[in-house]
């Protein structure tokens, strides 16, 4: 197989190597307990330097993607829900979802509702359930998602450029983002028809800056992480480079709650349903069809 270099994307080397090799953990390319190549392959393969590589394992350990790295052996690919966190720690985006999704899928009738800046996490973790579905492992009859993502028709207060707010910019690149990640999340979903399984998926706009993602797993879960603002000065936007304040959004750490027999008290199965209440409140008024 022939790769491209790094460098060619126009994006940072550590994030062009992280990306690749977080998209092959979740589809089972290199399945949990595995080992990733060593360093000096990746080095070659991807055509950067050590300290790429480096920063991209660690971020992927950031994720509780993977563990033993730097204990001089390759990394090895974490398990599902062992991350090196307790059970009830909360853990990044992209490992807490996809698990989280792993277990709605064994219902027969399944639900997901999300609120998120871009559906990039949403579409990095169905990746594993959909492939269990692919293998035969886990057999929902239905799969039914709304997504809410915010409209570009409002002013939006991230991602912003730093030294200008008023520049159109990064709102297009956005949309970019937005567009690519609800295109591949229904591919991913209309892929199942092929197994027997009755989709449904509907995207809406809200104009809203979201503050925080949320996922609504089959009614009784609820999974909340904060965004936090940073600096990105490397956004790649039609040969640009452009200096934003923008947020974080696969390593925001997910805090889960549940209103069924798992719930630890009344509070907690009261904030699932306050938040069934807030998605459904957007969805039912000022959501607009997404485009």
């Amino acid at each position: 197989m022939t790769r491209k270099p790094a460098s060619s994307s126009g994006r940072r080397p550590r994030d062009v190597v992280a990306d690749a090799l977080r998209a092959r953990i979740r589809n089972g390319e290199y399945a949990p307990g595995s080992r990733l190549p060593t360093q000096r392959e990746l080095e070659t393969e991807f055509t950067v330097g050590r300290s790429a590589v480096r920063e991209a394992l660690a971020a992927l350990t950031r994720e509780d993607l993977l563990e033993n790295v730097g204990r001089g052996s390759s990394p090895t690919v974490a398990e599902p829900g062992h991350g090196g966190r307790g059970d009830e720690a909360p853990r990044s985006a992209g490992v807490e979802l996809a698990d989280r999704l792993h277990e709605a899928f064994q219902s027969e009738h399944v639900t997901v509702d999300a609120f998120s800046l871009t559906t990039e996490t949403l579409n990095n973790a169905l990746a594993w359930p959909i492939r269990q579905v692919m293998e035969g492992r886990l057999t929902p009859r239905t799969v039914t998602a709304r997504v809410l993502v915010p409209s570009l028709e409002a002013r939006l207060a991230l991602p912003r450029l730093i030294d200008d707010p008023d520049d159109p910019k990064p709102r297009e690149r956005l949309h970019q983002m937005q567009t690519s990640y609800v295109h591949a999340v229904d591919n991913s979903l209309t892929s199942l028809a092929r197994f027997g399984v009755e989709v449904s998926l509907t995207v809406r706009a809200v104009p809203l800056t979201p503050t925080h993602k949320l996922y609504l797993l089959n009614r009784h879960e609820a999974l909340i992480g904060y965004y936090q603002v940073v600096r990105n000065e490397e956004a790649a936007f039609q040969g640009e480079q452009l200096s934003l304040y923008d947020v974080l959004g696969l390593t925001a750490k997910l805090f889960r709650s549940t209103s069924g027999v798992e719930a630890r008290d009344d509070q907690e199965a009261a904030f699932v349903a306050e938040s069934r209440q807030f998605f459904d409140s957007l969805w039912d008024t000022i959501a607009t069809r997404f485009d």
